[in-house]
């Protein structure tokens, strides 16, 4: 029960989400022990994520954007300052608290896709649901169909990932990582692997999405894409250089 409550809390209420960010990053710092000795990868990153942001991840390669998505999301734990999400600080949760709080808040998606090929594109989907037992199982398959029409692949359902385009394997994951209707949307160079106008589609989903209240979290080296984004955050050796509004209500 009280894991339930603690993993309940990262769910802010209705008046809550006017008064306070979603995603709140105070002090965070990671440092790594490697063969060449201590390694800071972020240092005292201040940064705040609302509901309905879609915000961008920018910087050059090894500037810490991997590692601030990674200690956000709870895959990796900081080494100073606080994480929270809701009411919730992640940092202090256990490694199984912690995955019960990501298979319920975070829905990422990856450059590669990382759909399993011996399943179908709607088992895929369902997979999450599996997992979490978020809804019953009589619901899971017609949950997963509507997230597939919703993104216009419903008549892929049943078919193996290899059988998909690019394009509409990323949807696929997309639909995936919203299966447990997560507040918090990941995505890691979602369109490294896309040609540009499947990936002006994709960025249309995700403007799409943090319109509907998510808070969209994009890693991306594809400047060209601002204009989707309500917010760039630049990071630089570890520390944010710049945070930006752009977008068409910059």
């Amino acid at each position: 029960m009280l894991l339930q409550t603690r993993i309940d809390q990262t769910r802010p209420a209705a008046s809550d989400s006017v008064d306070r960010p979603l995603i709140r990053l105070r002090g965070v710092s990671k440092d790594y022990e490697t063969a060449a000795g201590p390694f800071t990868a972020l240092r005292g990153i201040d940064l705040d994520v609302a509901a309905g942001d879609f915000v961008a991840i920018v910087g050059q390669s090894g500037s810490g954007k991997s590692t601030l998505v990674n200690v956000m999301t709870g895959i990796d734990t900081p080494t100073a300052g606080t994480i929270a999400v809701g009411d919730a600080e992640i940092q202090h949760l256990s490694q199984e608290q912690l995955a019960v709080w990501r298979g319920k808040s975070v829905g990422v998606v990856f450059q590669f896709f990382q759909l399993l090929p011996t399943l179908t594109v709607v088992e895929n989907i369902m997979l999450p649901m599996d997992f979490c037992g978020t809804f019953p199982l009589a619901q899971r398959r017609g949950r997963a169909m509507r997230l597939l029409d919703k993104l216009g692949i419903g008549a892929q359902a049943d078919k193996l990932p290899s059988d998909l385009s690019g394009g509409q394997q990323q949807r696929a994951a997309i639909a995936r990582a919203l299966a447990n209707d997560p507040p918090i949307l990941v995505a890691d160079e979602p369109t490294g692997n896309l040609d540009s106008r499947t990936s002006d589609e994709v960025m249309q989903l995700f403007a799409g999405l943090a319109g509907e209240g998510r808070a969209v979290v994009m890693v991306t080296h594809e400047r060209d894409l601002a204009r989707y984004f309500t917010r760039v955050v630049e990071l630089s050796d570890g520390c944010v250089t710049s945070g930006r509004a752009v977008g068409p209500t910059a």
